[in-house]
Order: C-alpha cells, then sequence, then structure tokens
C-alpha cells in the first residue's frame, strides 16, 4: 500500500523514440583512498528517456552524476555520454549538457530574464531566452531579481539556466528536494514538459513516487555492508522485485518502498555495493 498522502497518477507507458545509447557505463568504480563510494556500477540511458537515481544520503548518487557530468574523475571502469569520455571533455561536448545542482545560488541584484540571458551567451546555438521562460512557467516573473524569487521558482530558474543553452542531455541532481507538494508537482510538470521535447534526463531522488511518476527507468542503489550485487531488471509486468536475502539486505531498509515500482511502465534495477 502507498503511504497516506502520496498519491500519484500513473504515468501513461510511450513507445521508445529510439533504442540509442546516450549514456553508457560498464563496470564505474570510485574511491578516496581506502573508502570505495561506488563499487562495479552499470548503466545505460537511451535518447530521449528519463533515468531516476533513487537511494539514500551516502549511496553514492550525486558522485555518479558529477562522474557522467565531466566534473568529477573515477578510479576505474568505462564511461561515455553522448559518445564522449565525460573525463576528456571538449567544448563542443560541453555546450550539450545541461546541468541542475543540488544548490545554485545566483546574484540578487540581476532579474530572471538578465541571469538566463547571460547563461545563454556561453552557447553558439542558445534557446530563445523567452521561450525558455515559458517553458519552465516564469515567462510572469522575467522581470523580477533572483532574489525575490520563492523556491520553486528559483529551483525552476536553475532549469531554465541548464536548458538555454539547447542541451541533448540534462542532469538534475534533486531538483525537488525541499519542496513543498504543490512547488514538487510544478517541478514535475516542467520535466514531463523537457521530456516532450526529446531531451535525455538522469535525475537523482530521494523520493519513490517522484520516480514512479516521471521515469522510464529506476535505478535503486544502496550502500551496504555486503559484496556488490546487480539485482536484474524488473520489466512491467513483474510482480515484485527480488529481494536481496542474508547480508546483501542492507540492514534497515524498507524494502516494500522498492516493491510498489512493480508492474509500472518503466524497468527497475537494484544495485547493492559495499
Amino acid at each position: 500500500m502507498r503511504p497516506s498522502g502520496t498519491a500519484v497518477a500513473a504515468r501513461p507507458s510511450r513507445e521508445p523514440v529510439a533504442t540509442e545509447s546516450v549514456i553508457s557505463v560498464e563496470g564505474l568504480t570510485m574511491a578516496y583512498g581506502a573508502v570505495e563510494v561506488l563499487h562495479g556500477i552499470d548503466l545505460e540511458v537511451r535518447r530521449s528517456d528519463v533515468c531516476a537515481i533513487v537511494g539514500p544520503n551516502g549511496a553514492g548518487k550525486t558522485t555518479l552524476v558529477e562522474i557522467l557530468e565531466g566534473y568529477r574523475g573515477r578510479s576505474g571502469g568505462r564511461v561515455t555520454v553522448l559518445g564522449v569520455d565525460p573525463g576528456r571533455p571538449t567544448r563542443a561536448w560541453r555546450t550539450q549538457i545541461g546541468i541542475v545542482l543540488q544548490s545554485c545560488e545566483m546574484p540578487a541584484e540581476l532579474t530572471v530574464s538578465e541571469l538566463v540571458q547571460r547563461f545563454a551567451g556561453y552557447y553558439p546555438r542558445p534557446r530563445p531566452v523567452a521561450e525558455t521562460l515559458d517553458l519552465v512557467g516564469l515567462s510572469d516573473r522575467s522581470g523580477a531579481r533572483a532574489g525575490t524569487l520563492s523556491g520553486g521558482q528559483q529551483r525552476r530558474l536553475d532549469v531554465a539556466m541548464a536548458l538555454v543553452g539547447d542541451p541533448d542531455v540534462l542532469f538534475l541532481d534533486e531538483p525537488t528536494t525541499g519542496f513543498d507538494p504543490s512547488a514538487r508537482h510544478q517541478a514535475w510538470s516542467v520535466i514531463t514538459r523537457l521530456r516532450e521535447l526529446g531531451k535525455t534526463i538522469l535525475l537523482t531522488t530521494h523520493y519513490m513516487e517522484e520516480a514512479q511518476a516521471l521515469a522510464d527507468r529506476v535505478i535503486v542503489v544502496v550502500a551496504a555492508a555486503s559484496s556488490p550485487t546487480q539485482h536484474p531488471i524488473l520489466s512491467a509486468g513483474a510482480t515484485t522485485p527480488p529481494r536481496p536475502s542474508g547480508s546483501d539486505c542492507p540492514s534497515g531498509s524498507n524494502w516494500s518502498s522498492y516493491q510498489r515500482f512493480a508492474g509500472g511502465a518503466f524497468e527497475l534495477t537494484v544495485t547493492i555495493w559495499s
């Protein structure tokens, strides 16, 4: 059963636009000294899909995304985004990705349109500013100073600045953390509109219902004191995800919250590493 107060409408399934792999990860590892943060991660994201990475704090979600963005190096494994190793990015490759960080503070004295226009200048073929603001629902706030925006409006501004370069791939790191339910659903509407434009989106989230509402594929990552385990993909129509047994099951984890993904219009992969 879904917890009280978290009703989520089922997202209708759709035929995949293409099967081309835009993000490909094989055997990814990341360690800081003797501390291994990521171990043996495999991941494929198809063009125009929305992939959600779900997991608790400390599971390595942000580290994974930062590696894919080219912001952070890796210890091992093969990674490509749009056919390029993000560890050796080119200037042209950087114009093809958009990034929304967990938190971002903009100059409070500049207006919404001024900030988006400034970011548009970094790209060779930017999307029109007015069109971008309309897409994220900020047209009526274009002349407002950034310091006067609400939390939800600030987050939409972050998305606008990531989108104005007209990227092929968008990385959204916990885009709705701290939002009230109304603001969260408004953000979901924005992400749905981006999806309809054919953008490939990889987002991290703590919210199971967010992943269920938005994603074509869900990757659940759990840091556990056990050997790395890659559990099978769960396709639509299955009855329940495979519960890890014995020492593979993370202590205190609420497996029922993962089980309710079963039978959805997406795929589910559960990855556990030490």
